[in-house]
């Protein structure tokens, strides 16, 4: 689980207060396939010039998250926070969810995306995230009409217990994508996976129509 306190917002020093262990994506019955290890980070693919011209994208909601290489293609659900803090999580292994306390995708900031590894003993929407390589392009519908692109950067795996929140969190120059759901080994006993799988994208383009 995972407690997120917004600072200041998400621009100026806006850094989420990590206060406990990320468990996003997480399910108690894992798959057949475990989730391995990935490389610890991959070589970043460079924007395309076009988005140095047109800049962030202004805010609007996202409703389509595309993945060619994983072939995933799933409606957007929103996501808060719980009571408690904790962020929550798609009740069911399909759709992904968009943390709504975060910049939209295609706008200035790091925009979040959480889904499940695995659910009841079947693979979840981002169940082959950890295959991504550098490169690979992300698309987001959003409710505008425009379809934001993004290209990976790296992916990479991270212990739950050493979850780099200011990279994932805070605040950055440009419009960024994080993907994130579990990963690494199962905990039997804890019913949990031991690690978090985030994919790091920034914004390459975006289609009008």
């Amino acid at each position: 689980m995972v407690v997120l306190t917004p600072a200041h917002g998400w621009r100026g020093a806006a850094v989420l207060a990590l206060t406990l262990v990320l468990a996003v994506g997480c399910s108690s019955d894992p798959a057949t396939r475990s989730a391995s290890s990935v490389p610890a980070a991959t070589s970043a693919a460079p924007s395309a010039p076009t988005v140095d011209a047109l800049g962030p994208l202004s805010p609007s909601a996202p409703l389509r998250l595309r993945i060619p290489a994983i072939e995933v293609d799933s409606p957007l659900m929103d996501l808060g926070l719980l009571e408690d803090g904790s962020l929550e999580v798609p009740p069911e292994g399909f759709p992904a969810g968009w943390y709504t306390g975060a910049p939209t995708p295609g706008s200035l900031g790091p925009a979040i995306i959480a889904g499940h590894v695995d659910w009841a003993g079947a693979p979840g929407v981002f169940f082959a995230l950890r295959d991504l390589t550098a490169g690979d392009t992300i698309t987001v519908d959003r409710e505008d009409g425009t379809t934001a692109l993004f290209r990976v950067g790296s992916v990479q795996q991270f212990p739950k217990d050493a979850f780099p929140t200011d990279a994932v969190y805070a605040d950055i120059d440009h419009a960024g994508l994080r993907l994130i759901t579990c990963g690494g080994s199962f905990d039997a006993d804890a019913r949990s996976y031991r690690d978090n799988i985030v994919v790091f994208a920034d914004l390459a383009g975006v289609d009008p129509t």
